[in-house]
């Protein structure tokens, strides 16, 4: 095993019929949300980060894009109760520009049946506008444990 991760996040979830905002949009766009982490604040220059939003209410798809991280310059991990909140924030591009963003992820305990997306703000591009339930399990928190 690699060295152990005091903070960070692992995901590959999926959050479908979201009603998300464009910068300078009017309204929302409905679609649907891939998000991909392999993120340790002891490893930042290899941790990776991607969202993919897939457009499912225009004919041609033509808000659909895919953000990849180039730099993440912080991570943050939060115990609350008995969920860890993982806040991730750095620059990326879409469409080789690039953005600030910053991504917070809640990993739940299993009794609550899904792991939550809590926000996802590109700024000056994106906000997929509010928490995106996912999977249980498709959010694994590293790090949170007893402080």
């Amino acid at each position: 095993m690699g060295m152990e991760c005091t903070c960070g996040v692992l995901v590959n979830a999926v959050s479908r019929r979201n009603n998300v905002r464009f910068q300078g949009q009017m309204g929302t766009v409905k679609g649907d949300l891939t998000y991909m982490a392999n993120i340790c604040v002891t490893s930042l220059d290899t941790s990776s980060l991607s969202l993919q939003f897939t457009d499912t209410e225009t004919m041609s798809g033509k808000n659909s894009f895919t953000f990849i991280a180039n730099s993440i310059t912080c991570v943050e991990c939060k115990r609350e109760g008995q969920n860890c909140v993982v806040t991730v924030t750095g620059t990326g591009l879409v469409n080789n520009v690039q953005f600030p963003f910053e991504a917070v992820f809640r990993d739940q305990v299993a009794s609550a049946n899904v792991d939550i997306v809590q926000s996802f703000v590109i700024t000056g591009f994106f906000n997929q506008n509010g928490a995106a339930p996912v999977a249980q399990g498709s959010i694994v928190a590293l790090g949170c444990g007893e402080e």
